[in-house]
């Protein structure tokens, strides 16, 4: 995509169509990713909007004195907590990034954070990451996340059930810290309001078989199944099985589930399921995404794809105005830049904010994905929108309350 841009994968996995010829770079940023596993068919994008970010830095001016960012992508599969912190312990300990971005899965960040990015100083923005259980981990200040938590996407995806007149519901959700926390999120918020959870089960990922499992739910008698899991892993699985069976007629899905491999994969879901997942606003930043991502052929649209290019360029801006890209000072700078007050600065604006931190402004980054104003737990505020399947299309149907 980008062929000035040396891309190098930890793990030794290739991703087709996103290297190119090889350049000297001054200064590593780490991406850690599930390049293989459950969510593969998401990250490609994903990548595309960090590079994108790194792009626009290295066109205008270059970090500090010049020097040009290379993007160093890790496998952490998602789902492997151990290949996670081996994907972490390279990037940080080998290739000696100053930065990461990332990782994507909730556990594999909380892997990667406590196993190589804590102990080794990095400050790590995730652009994908939304279990509650990030808010409390004890992070010495260097997790951030440009995407909102299951606690806000919970309550937004009850409140859209409800709106459909669905009151008893059975859950099913990967046994992983992103399924337990969507699935205690969704299920308090639900029965706040006066529903039924017929039925909350978590569910091994990776399985050939969840009849057994799905039978169970229907066996409630719930009206709808809520299916909070991977479109690349089990929760594919689980929606075409239940189909198949005639178990559920209606699906409710979270982020995890919004890919077009699952209208591709299971067709017979159309009109059938309706998810959710963070949206971008209509906001300024948005549309300089918009047209920049369009301009270098990125999917401006896809799932996280405008929260990698926030929190790659977030952490460029956080070496800026640090004067210096030791960890340490990158990290003591992340909240400054894209907090308020400040003059605002919107994604491509690198050479404005570069000019400004050399003035001895201060600068107040409005994200492709919304303000990106980080809490002391380095959690955003964020906004949602449902999805659905139509003719055969991942569409988006309008804005969650």
């Amino acid at each position: 995509m980008f062929p000035k841009l040396k891309m190098v994968l930890a793990a030794s996995v290739a991703l087709a169509g996103l290297s190119g010829a090889a350049t000297a770079a001054d200064v590593k940023f780490g991406f850690l990713g599930g390049v293989t596993g459950p969510i593969e068919s998401l990250v490609p994008p994903i990548i595309d909007g960090a590079n994108l970010a790194v792009k626009h830095v290295n066109e205008q001016g270059g970090l500090l004195d010049g020097k040009t960012i290379e993007l160093i992508v890790a496998d952490t599969t998602c789902a492997d907590a151990t290949k996670a912190a081996d994907a972490a312990d390279r990037v940080v300990n080998v290739d000696n990034v100053v930065a990461i971005v990332g990782a994507l899965c909730s556990g594999a960040t909380i892997s990667a954070a406590n196993n190589a990015g804590i102990p080794g100083g990095v400050a790590m923005i995730s652009p994908a990451s939304t279990s509650p259980a990030l808010t409390t981990l004890d992070d010495k200040g260097l997790v951030f996340r440009t995407a909102t938590s299951d606690a806000y996407q919970g309550g937004v995806l009850a409140r859209v059930v409800q709106a459909a007149g669905k009151k008893n519901v059975a859950v099913t959700y990967v046994n992983n810290d992103y399924g337990k926390g969507f699935a205690d999120a969704f299920s308090a918020a639900f029965t706040a309001a006066g529903g039924t959870v017929a039925a909350s089960e978590a569910h091994e990922d990776g399985k050939a078989d969840y009849r057994a499992e799905i039978g169970s739910l229907s066996a409630t008698g719930a009206e709808a199944l809520v299916i909070l899991a991977y479109a690349d892993g089990s929760g594919q699985t689980v929606l075409r099985q239940a189909l198949e069976g005639g178990d559920f007629d209606v699906f409710y899905g979270g982020d995890g589930m919004v890919s077009q491999t699952l209208a591709d994969n299971v067709p017979a879901a159309g009109g059938k399921i309706i998810m959710t997942r963070p949206s971008t606003p209509d906001l300024p930043g948005a549309d300089a995404f918009a047209v920049a991502a369009s301009a270098a052929d990125v999917d401006a649209n896809g799932t996280f794809v405008s929260n990698s290019y926030d929190a790659a360029f977030i952490l460029a801006l956080a070496a800026e105005k640090a004067g210096s890209t030791d960890r340490a000072a990158i990290a003591a700078q992340v909240s400054s830049v894209a907090n308020a007050p400040g003059e605002v600065i919107l994604p491509t604006e690198w050479k404005k904010a570069k000019e400004l931190i050399a003035a001895g402004k201060d600068i107040n980054y409005e994200g492709a994905a919304g303000p990106q104003s980080f809490d002391e737990n380095g959690d955003v505020p964020g906004t949602y929108e449902t999805i659905a399947i139509e003719d055969g299309k991942i569409m988006s149907t309008g804005v969650a309350e």
